[in-house]
């Protein structure tokens, strides 16, 4: 596909996905002291599955971690899981400061830690419908990184602020266009060196990639599955196909379902048949 062809398609399907309104949550609730320390709850509109308590879905935005984007954008993709059935949790955290900046060391990934060990006592407060022992952690583009760290934590070096002992109690990961393997992100310059961005630069990047890469941070032994559009530009298929084969390495079986004519941004967009594709993903793990 010629390349003013594939940005141009690109963009419309931006277009479409930033199309929807935003959709206000049913109850916000704070896991810290700082405006971006909150979680938004979806409580499930109907009834899906094999019946009893309804699964979690933990969802972390995308857009490179850079303050721009906020949770907001992916609340139609939030509702959208919440008509299929899930109970959902769209967890906002601090991103990049003014400008173009790309993520906060080490801010985010303290928020990202500190969400997910909150969830289960506040998906007990905000969403009784709910079982947090049910829970599949997605996220979309940054997302998708932070998705796979958050699973990773147990495989971090012992000295991380964020390592915990044991795996975190998750049904699974559903990763969209994820970033997922910083080296080829970082040759690929996706989303203008975003990753080295995040890791501090260049100072930062080679020493703190052992804490943040989730390339580096396998076997989890969590169930994982990694949803990529083949005609993404944004974060090209060679990103998720590099991760996939580092767990292979690793001695573990990673999901990758790749979709034909599909970019980025349909992965989130409730109009575009991908999403559909992605609520399944996220159902066989859940239930």
């Amino acid at each position: 596909m010629p390349d003013d062809v594939a940005a141009a398609r690109a963009a419309a399907e931006e277009e479409s996905a930033f199309s929807h309104p935003p959709v206000a949550p049913d109850a916000t609730a704070a896991y810290g002291d700082h405006p971006d320390q909150v979680i938004d709850f979806y409580v499930p509109r109907t009834e899906a599955g094999p019946g009893g308590p309804a699964p979690v879905v933990a969802v972390l935005h995308g857009g490179a971690w850079r303050a721009p984007y906020d949770r907001r954008h992916i609340t139609p993709f939030a509702e959208y899981l919440a008509r299929r059935g899930f109970a959902v949790a769209n967890i906002e955290y601090r991103r990049g400061g003014e400008g173009t900046e790309a993520g906060r060391w080490p801010d985010t990934f303290d928020d990202v830690a500190a969400a997910l060990d909150a969830l289960p006592d506040l998906v007990r407060e905000h969403l009784p419908q709910a079982d947090p022992r049910r829970t599949v952690v997605t996220g979309h583009s940054a997302g998708g990184h932070l998705a796979l760290w958050a699973a990773a934590r147990h495989v971090l070096p012992a000295d991380a602020p964020w390592h915990i002992a044991r795996p975190a109690l998750l049904r699974g990961v559903v990763a969209l266009a994820p970033i997922a393997d910083f080296a080829v992100a970082d040759k690929l310059d996706v989303c203008g060196g975003a990753a080295r961005q995040l890791l501090g630069g260049d100072e930062g990047f080679a020493e703190r990639r052992a804490h943040a890469d989730p390339a580096l941070l396998l076997p989890t032994g969590i169930a994982t599955t990694l949803v990529q559009g083949r005609t993404d530009i944004d974060v090209p298929q060679a990103v998720a196909e590099s991760y996939a084969d580092a767990a292979a390495k690793a001695g573990e079986v990673v999901g990758l379902t790749l979709l034909e004519d599909v970019g980025h941004f349909p992965l989130i967009d409730p109009a575009a048949d991908a999403c559909a594709v992605v609520a399944e993903e996220i159902a066989q793990l859940a239930w």
